[in-house]
């Protein structure tokens, strides 16, 4: 026998309410980083068509890469860093982003290579 879900819980392949249109995410995604981190460079990939069938990506919600670099990193230490992220995009981890892969720099490590 099954079990049924709790009264009132989403199902796990329902979309989330409040998530964005697939083309809609990338430009929110770079426009909640540029306001919060100033950054001298950011490049985003959704990677979601590499994780179809993925039991998180069930829901709707994407994987996405971003490669950040901006001064506000300065002097912090890496898990600040990912964490200055994650505070940008605040809400979109609830209702768009499923998988976040960051690499957080500034501009004098990004130009070290």
């Amino acid at each position: 026998m099954s079990e049924s879900p709790t009264p009132g819980a989403p199902m796990p392949d329902a979309p989330i309410a409040g998530a964005l249109p697939r083309e809609q995410r990338v430009p929110a995604i770079r426009a909640a980083l540029e306001a919060a981190l100033k950054p001298q460079a950011l490049e985003i990939e959704d990677e979601s068509h590499r994780h179809a069938g993925h039991a998180g990506a069930r829901d709707g919600r994407g994987h996405f890469r971003v490669d950040v670099i901006s001064n506000v990193f300065s002097g912090l230490s890496p898990i600040a860093r990912h964490r200055a992220v994650y505070a940008a995009v605040g809400g979109l981890m609830d209702t768009d982003i499923h998988a976040l892969s960051i690499r957080a720099r500034t501009p004098h490590e990004a130009s070290l290579g």
